[in-house]
């Protein structure tokens, strides 16, 4: 059986790695963070953007076309306490740029997450404001999931 402490590193390392793998293109190194019915949501996005995504195999449609949108790095990384050790709540930035467009992708982000005993990622919640990414790629944010129209 594993000590609080333990599923705690185990639970912020799996963030740690969520933000490696985004941000070197590893979509499918990224989906094996996740169970086999791992959620991702976004209660902010737009209209025209998933809020909710289950299942390995709908993460990675949905992530597969990040690296063709985004070339990001992942930055101030800030973890919360939180009395549950499978619970992480993190504060973090990115910097980069669109690679349609060029232009700046500089985002504020905190993100809710749960995992399991074993550090896979049952549930995440993803806070981020949409207009910076609407911005970035001159675009709706459903191209983002469709894939790049260049």
């Amino acid at each position: 059986m594993k000590t609080k402490e333990q599923i705690r590193t185990l639970a912020q390392q799996a963030f740690k790695n969520h933000l490696e793998y985004l941000s070197s293109g590893r979509i499918t190194e990224w989906v094996d963070l996740f169970t086999n019915d791992g959620i991702l949501e976004f209660p902010y996005g737009p209209a025209d953007f998933p809020k909710h995504v289950e299942g390995k195999q709908a993460l990675y449609e949905y992530m597969k076309n990040f690296p063709e949108h985004f070339k990001v790095q992942f930055e101030n990384l800030h973890f919360h306490g939180t009395e549950d050790p499978t619970l992480v709540i993190a504060e973090f930035t990115s910097s980069g740029h669109a690679i349609s467009t060029g232009k700046p992708y500089n985002q504020k982000y905190i993100s809710v997450v749960t995992t399991n005993e074993d550090g896979e990622i049952v549930k995440y919640v993803d806070f981020w404001n949409p207009m910076v990414a609407l911005e970035a790629i001159n675009a709706p944010l459903a191209s983002f999931v469709e894939g790049s129209h260049a």
